[in-house]
């Protein structure tokens, strides 16, 4: 086992990735709750979503785990999820079993894309300052979701956002874990930020901020209602609509996941000479889960960033993404216990998880005007937009752009150029 996820050569061990896989547990366990909640309003049963959503992060974090050996967590996105809902099924009016024979159909195009090895091959031509600056802009995006979870940051009509009520208990609560588990890491306690998250809970709960689960093990909803839907429905992604759809789906899927995967090797130290070593293989089980989500009954699957908690405190192998599935698989069984991982309890790890990331900028040659722009359009417009991919799109349109205005058109993949082409089409004709 040691071998096989190589423990000596990336400097791990199985304590070490047991707790990196918990912690990045923790901080995606939201989605059990939260993506059954968004998706049900297409009219979905809940109870099917909330099963197909763990199987999903199951299938999708074991593959990832096992295929390309890299500490990532797979589950389904939460921007897709609200694309799926608000935009597709109640917006366009498309029945959300149309629009799960997209997910499918986008999903063997992301596989076909990756055993051609075109995603990859993608991936390993962005210029180097452009990874830091998708990494730094993630580690913003990041930090802003717990700032937003946390009651921290609050939305405000004059000024777009602004402070919140820091009187609030569950805004309380998240500032104590944070300052706790500060205090942890600054003592170099090792797995600091789950330790953190633990001791938030037990507070939350002494203080009557949490409610104590009422019980320990739940039954296991059945998928019946939406397992194996799509099969009936692929003859509906035919019209012109729907293929927009598809489109949408592929673009934002493709560069959420490229976005954090290349925040994630690079926070763990695994890129190598501008490369991401088997960034095929993950970038091929993240599509596998994708259609499998959609087999059973959930929009598309993506490398979730929150892994930046579990690489924070030592995750660096595949086997703290077998612990993640492994945790999954329990939280079948203890659905009521999630309860109790609140918002506010993830928020300090999220917070202090994006400071680590962001220090990526400090890596960008900003004395070059050239790709200082590019670099901090991707930066700021991930968390303006709260859109990883869109921060990803005006970049990798500004950089071709800045580049051939300094005569510099040669140095310019051909494949930069063909994606700025296709963003700026994106963006006229499809959003």
């Amino acid at each position: 086992m040691k071998n096989y996820f190589q423990f000596s050569e990336r400097n791990t061990s199985f304590k070490q990735e047991s707790i990196a896989g918990i912690t990045t547990f923790l901080s995606m366990a939201y989605i059990l709750v939260v993506n059954p909640v968004i998706l049900s309003q297409t009219g979905m049963d809940k109870g099917a979503l909330f099963t197909a959503t763990a199987l999903s992060a199951i299938i999708g974090s074991l593959l990832i785990g096992l295929i390309a050996n890299y500490p990532i967590g797979i589950a389904p996105s939460m921007g897709i999820n609200a694309f799926f809902t608000f935009t597709v099924c109640i917006g366009m009016k498309i029945p959300w079993e149309t629009a799960l024979a997209g997910v499918f159909i986008a999903g063997v195009l992301f596989m076909i894309l990756s055993l051609l090895k075109i995603r990859e091959k993608i991936i390993n031509v962005i210029p180097q300052d452009l990874k830091h600056a998708i990494a730094a802009g993630i580690g913003f995006f990041v930090a802003l979701i717990g700032l937003k979870n946390s009651g921290i940051v609050t939305a405000n009509e004059a000024t777009m956002v602004g402070l919140g009520n820091l009187n609030s208990p569950p805004t309380l609560l998240a500032i104590a874990g944070f300052i706790i588990t500060i205090i942890l890491l600054n003592k170099g306690i090792k797995g600091g930020i789950f330790y953190g998250m633990v001791l938030s809970t037990i507070l939350g709960m002494l203080f009557g901020i949490i409610d104590k689960p009422e019980a320990i093990i739940g039954k296991i909803p059945s998928l019946q209602p939406t397992f194996g839907v799509v099969f009936n429905h692929l003859d509906d992604v035919l019209s012109p609509k729907v293929l927009a759809v598809i489109f949408t789906f592929l673009f934002v899927a493709f560069f959420d996941t490229a976005g954090a995967l290349i925040a994630i090797a690079s926070q763990a130290g695994l890129m190598k000479d501008n490369q991401i070593p088997n960034a095929g293989k993950a970038l091929l089980a993240d599509s596998m889960s994708t259609i499998a989500g959609s087999v059973l009954g959930t929009s598309t699957t993506a490398s979730f960033v929150e892994s930046s908690a579990g690489i924070a405190v030592g995750g660096r192998t595949g086997f703290t993404a077998i612990v993640i599935s492994a945790c999954f698989t329990v939280s079948l069984f203890f659905s009521p216990i999630l309860s109790i991982v609140t918002p506010e309890v993830t928020a300090p790890a999220l917070i202090i998880v994006g400071a680590l990331m962001a220090t990526e900028i400090s890596k960008i040659n900003w004395s070059n005007f050239t790709i200082v722009i590019p670099c901090f359009v991707t930066i700021i417009m991930m968390p303006l937009t709260f859109s990883v991919a869109t921060g990803i799109a005006l970049g990798f349109i500004l950089y071709p752009i800045s580049m051939i205005a300094m005569g510099k058109t040669r140095e310019v993949h051909p494949i930069m150029s063909v994606l700025c082409l296709t963003f700026i089409f994106y963006f006229v004709y499809v959003i």
